[in-house]
C-alpha cells in the first residue's frame, strides 16, 4: 500500500494571498473543537515536536474518537490516500499563521506580524511556498 505524507522539509509555508487576517490569531473555541482549534494546540504548545502526518492524524483520531490500539491500522488507512497539506489548512487560509518544517520535518507556527514570519521570508536556504487561496 502507498503512503502519501503531508510532511515538508526546511520549507515555510506562507499565508494565502487573500487572507483577511493581519496577524496570527488563536483560532475562535467552539462547543466542539473545530479542526483549526486542535491544529493550533497541538501545535502552539508543542513547537517543532510533532511532523504535519503527526498533526493532521492526531486530529483525525481524536475527531473520530479512536483509541490508542486502533491507531496504527487507522494511520496506514488515513495515509493511504492523499491527504491536504498545511497549505489548505485554515491556520494558513484564514488565522495568519506561517508554519515553517525544520530539516526533521517538525512544524511550528509564526504570526505573520512576527519578526520571526520576516526572517524566514528573507532567508534564501529554506523553501517557501504559499498557503491556497479560499478562492480560485
Amino acid at each position: 500500500m502507498k503512503i502519501h505524507s503531508t510532511n515538508y522539509f526546511d520549507t515555510f509555508i506562507e499565508v494565502a494571498d487573500d487572507t483577511k487576517a493581519d496577524s496570527g490569531t488563536k483560532p475562535p473555541t467552539k462547543d466542539k473543537k473545530t479542526v483549526a482549534e486542535m491544529q493550533y494546540e497541538m501545535i502552539a504548545k508543542n513547537p517543532y515536536k510533532f511532523t504535519s502526518d503527526d498533526v493532521f492524524f492526531q486530529v483525525f483520531a481524536d475527531r473520530k474518537e479512536l483509541t490508542k490500539s486502533e491507531y496504527k491500522q487507522a494511520r496506514d488507512q488515513f495515509f493511504s490516500n492523499g491527504q491536504p497539506c498545511f497549505r489548505a489548512s485554515p491556520l494558513t487560509k484564514t488565522y495568519g499563521f506561517g508554519i515553517h518544517s525544520d530539516s526533521n520535518g517538525k512544524v511550528a507556527l509564526f504570526g505573520m506580524e512576527t519578526d520571526d514570519y520576516q526572517k524566514f521570508l528573507a532567508d534564501t536556504e529554506i523553501k517557501k511556498v504559499k498557503a491556497m487561496k479560499s478562492r480560485k
